[in-house]
């Protein structure tokens, strides 16, 4: 099968129209296989068959509901289109009832042919990628959760996997929602698979909180203990209360736990994450100067979304097919624009914002997509590069000299480009402030 095209296997004994049909999609960029019974098509169809089935009912011996029966055993998951001239409601209901992907009567007009095999190739695909996905999921690997085929996705991999090789603590350092706390999950099970894997968020903690809840008191057993032969993560470092960074320096430097009582030894990795500039948390007085620097042996940049745009379509894919499982709901069929108004967006938000609106979708909550003002790669490319650019006044504050300098652009190539895609500078500035 081409890569490049989705595959139909075309059953039909009537060689006419057989090849009626199949003119019509290979015509529209299909890639046809054809097969006049049933037999010759369950030589084409194995688990995994990367396209869609379209197959007549009324055929000679075994007809289509028999061959969609076998293909339903093989792989539940196939899409299968049945196609019959002398269709009603009784058979239509009974096709899909049965398990068929659609009912379509002939003749049937072309567009209708080509849209229905355009979305049953589209769902095979994601069900495949899905499949893909979990397969990577549950192998020795445990990067592979680290989902994505950018350049930014690999580096974050790979970074991944160096770190876990030793033993030192670490620092996570990445925007909002960019998959910090997976990131230091990833981590821990490269290091203790099977070990316990603890977090604490330390921006819910108040400062009578913060000991009990870190190394116990009381009859309670602490996050840190539990965490004994693991991983204590701790996000949001930057708002641990100050009155406990002593003890929590403690605990990195000699894995010592402080209680009211004494000191205890304890053996464990320590990963801690922030959305802030570390140098900045120190530089305000949020963060010890010596407990950052026991914490910084280590550093794991997690890239944000904007720099992984071309994950995007993976990511959504992914977080609808686990809210479908989730909610119990089939995931949705692409719409025209769709994939374009996502890769336009700046998400802010990132991954999180991602999970969510991938999360509206399945349930139905999710906003129409808005119509492409310009079809095809051209306005996928200008959507996007006006959101870069954009975003690059935003952080420069409406500076036009700084976004050059972002952009790597010459000052009259992005007054080009201000002017092609409206954009007016003088609406950002502040922005970068306020963000």
């Amino acid at each position: 099968m081409s890569e490049d095209l989705p595959l139909v296997l075309l059953v039909d004994d009537e060689r006419a129209v057989r090849t009626a049909l199949a003119q019509t999609l290979d015509l529209a960029g299909f890639e046809v296989r054809t097969a006049s019974a049933l037999i010759e098509a369950m030589d084409h169809v194995s688990e995994g068959f990367p396209g869609a089935v379209i197959s007549d009912v009324r055929m000679p011996g075994r007809d289509g509901f028999e061959l969609m029966a076998r293909i339903r055993a093989l792989d539940a998951d196939l899409p299968v289109v049945l196609l019959t001239g002398h269709g009603d409601i009784p058979m239509a209901v009974r096709a899909m009832g049965a398990g068929a992907y659609d009912f379509l009567e002939k003749p049937c007009p072309p567009a209708q042919l080509v849209d229905v095999a355009r979305r049953a190739c589209e769902k095979r695909r994601l069900v495949l990628e899905n499949r893909r996905l979990r397969a990577a999921l549950a192998g020795a690997d445990p990067a592979a959760r680290l989902i994505g085929g950018s350049e930014a996705a690999e580096r974050l991999r790979a970074r991944v996997r160096t770190l876990a090789a030793t033993p030192a603590d670490l620092l996570v350092t990445g925007e909002t929602g960019t998959g910090k706390e997976l990131a230091a999950r990833v981590l821990h099970d490269l290091r203790h698979p099977g070990a316990p894997f603890v977090a604490v968020n330390c921006a819910l903690l108040t400062a009578e909180q913060a000991q009990p809840v870190l190394f116990g008191g009381a009859g309670q057993e602490g996050a840190a203990r539990r965490a004994e032969g693991g991983t204590l993560f701790l996000d949001e470092i930057g708002s641990m209360p100050p009155a406990q960074q002593p003890a929590l320096l403690r605990l990195v430097e000699a894995r010592e736990i402080q209680r009211p009582g004494g000191t205890e030894a304890c053996t464990l990795s320590v990963i801690a994450a922030t959305n802030a500039d570390p140098q900045a948390l120190v530089g305000s007085g949020a963060l010890r100067a010596d407990l950052f620097f026991r914490l910084d042996v280590g550093r794991l940049e997690v890239p944000p979304l904007r720099a992984r745009a071309e994950d995007i379509p993976m990511l959504y894919r992914h977080f609808c097919e686990e809210a479908a499982t989730r909610f119990a709901r089939p995931v949705p069929p692409p719409e025209p624009g769709e994939m374009a108004a996502l890769l336009a967006r700046p998400w802010p938000g990132n991954l999180r914002e991602l999970r969510n609106v991938a999360e509206r979708r399945v349930l139905g909550l999710g906003e129409a997509p808005a119509p492409e003002e310009e079809p095809g790669l051209a306005g996928q490319v200008n959507r996007i590069e006006r959101t870069l650019i954009a975003e690059a006044l935003r952080s420069a504050g409406g500076s036009v000299a700084e976004a050059c300098e972002l952009l790597a652009l010459p000052r009259k190539t992005l007054y080009d480009k201000l002017k092609r895609h409206g954009l007016q500078p003088e609406l950002f500035r502040g922005e970068a402030d306020a963000g």
